[in-house]
């Protein structure tokens, strides 16, 4: 996975997060498969049809944090993650 540091995309700007589609036990593995990218300040009430509830794992950049929901239109429990 990349370090929160890291996230940078090839033009340099700026990105809070990357949600990814796949998982490995092994660490060198994880962080694979398809990638979504969270711009800063975004605010998505509704994960598009094609990731919900297929997110394995993530990487919260610097100075950002991550809010998600359990339930969609930003209802039920919540957690917040950072770098």
């Amino acid at each position: 996975c990349p370090t929160p540091a890291e996230l940078r995309p090839q033009n340099g700007t700026r990105i809070c997060a990357l949600l990814y589609a796949d998982n490995s036990p092994y660490y060198d593995q994880c962080c694979a498969g398809d990638v979504l990218e969270v711009a800063p300040g975004s605010d998505v009430p509704y994960m598009p049809w094609k990731w919900s509830g297929t997110i394995s794992s993530l990487v919260v950049g610097t100075r950002c944090e991550l809010n998600v929901w359990s339930r969609r239109g930003k209802t039920g429990k919540t957690r917040r993650f950072g770098a």
